[in-house]
């Protein structure tokens, strides 16, 4: 078994792909019905209200939406280790089209310019070497498509539903593992939730309803507070997930109107947010992930472990140590699922188990996450240890 790596290579190759906006619906406001909230009954929907554009949508609707742009924001344009994508892959290649570049400028704040390597650019920008193809990475690594219960329903694990709430997001992060989820058959309006919440409402094991997408909280306040207090109905419900990178990339996302929605249910609400860097814990970020712990809610963070980005024993404490220092636990450490596009992220097999075990030397146990990987068929996230026995 080789060294653990104890701080990031200072010159890694290639740096991240090619990516489509597709946060027009998260930017518009919901449609407005007259129907009184009380007239609906538990588990079905309600119209919601008309609502101005918040200061989070405004910077969610003038977010970087193009490399070139981004690498000259950065100080990077014509930097020779970023090889520049050829006019087919940015003009109709085979993936540039589908997954353009996405990121908003808090995330970009948090970048240092002039670093080709900085971990947090090497997440978003889109890489020539998403174009290989490369054995064993499919375009849907993690059995979505065999896990759709109803329209808008993944149905994996026992007592718990994920419900695809929207396909945008405020940032493409390279190595989305739903980089090419079928988005477009989900429900689109508050109304077509209803097949959902009936599935659920029938299944009364279900306690769990985890929100994602894309982002759930790309939706507007009105559209999610709607769609949480139909779940909230159902009796048998205990907890709504909520599966989101928003308070990480976009942290402006956590307002008041957010907190009071989620601390009005009578389910429990959990919030699992996404960074991959401690570098990314700061600022108004770090404010944005202490308002939603010092409100109650309880904060979760699951990473993924990324070539060249946090494969390193400082870089994976770092991050704990930024998230236990502001009350965010962290949960899971993934290893990368295979999606088409992502394979330069890939780490050894063996270095993820090597990484935590060093992690479980330099820090208490509750600030090491559990390394998992999500095998498709399976019946709950697979401990990696157990994999490589």
């Amino acid at each position: 078994m080789s060294s653990v790596p104890t701080s990031p290579a200072s010159n890694t190759a290639a740096v991240n792909s090619a990516a489509r906006a597709t946060t027009q619906a998260a930017v518009q406001p919901a449609t407005q019905s007259a129907a009184p909230e009380s007239a609906h009954p538990a588990g079905t929907l309600a119209g919601v209200g008309t609502t101005e554009p918040e200061r989070w949508q405004r910077q969610l609707a003038t977010a970087i939406r193009s490399r070139d742009t981004l690498l000259q924001r950065l100080g990077l344009a014509g930097h020779p280790q970023l090889v520049a994508l050829s006019a087919t892959e940015k003009n109709g290649g085979h993936a540039a089209d589908a997954f353009g570049t996405l990121v908003p400028e808090s995330f970009v704040r948090r970048m240092v310019p002039g670093d080709a390597c900085d971990p947090l650019l090497r997440q978003v920008l889109p890489d020539p070497a998403e174009q290989a193809v490369v054995d064993g990475f499919v375009s849907d690594p993690v059995g979505d498509a065999a896990a759709r219960a109803a329209q808008g329903v993944l149905h994996k694990y026992q007592g718990r539903v994920l419900l695809i709430t929207t396909g945008a997001c405020a940032v493409h992060c390279r190595y989305c593992f739903r980089r090419n989820y079928p988005y477009h058959a989900e429900p689109k309006r508050l109304a077509d939730w209803q097949p959902a919440l009936d599935y659920i409402a029938a299944s009364t094991d279900i306690s769990e309803v985890i929100l994602s997408g894309g982002d759930p909280l790309t939706l507007t306040d009105d559209r999610l507070g709607e769609l949480c207090r139909a779940i909230d109905g159902i009796a048998h419900v205990q907890r709504i997930r909520f599966h989101t990178r928003l308070p990480i990339v976009l942290p402006a996302r956590v307002t008041d109107e957010l907190l009071a929605c989620l601390l009005s249910l009578r389910v429990q609400p959990i919030m699992v947010v996404h960074a991959n860097h401690g570098q990314e814990i700061q600022a108004d970020c770090r404010e944005a992930l202490q308002r939603l712990v010092r409100s109650g809610v309880v904060t979760l963070n699951q990473a993924v472990l990324l070539a060249g980005i946090n494969d390193t024993v400082d870089a994976q404490v770092e991050l704990s140590e930024n998230l236990i220092n502001i009350g965010v636990m962290p949960y899971y450490l993934h290893q990368l699922d295979r999606v088409t596009g992502a394979a330069h992220f890939e780490t050894d097999s063996d270095l993820g188990l090597q990484l935590v075990d060093a992690m479980a030397e330099r820090l208490p146990g509750y600030a090491v996450p559990k390394l998992v990987k999500e095998v498709a068929g399976a019946h709950s996230k697979t401990p990696v240890e157990k994999l490589a026995r």
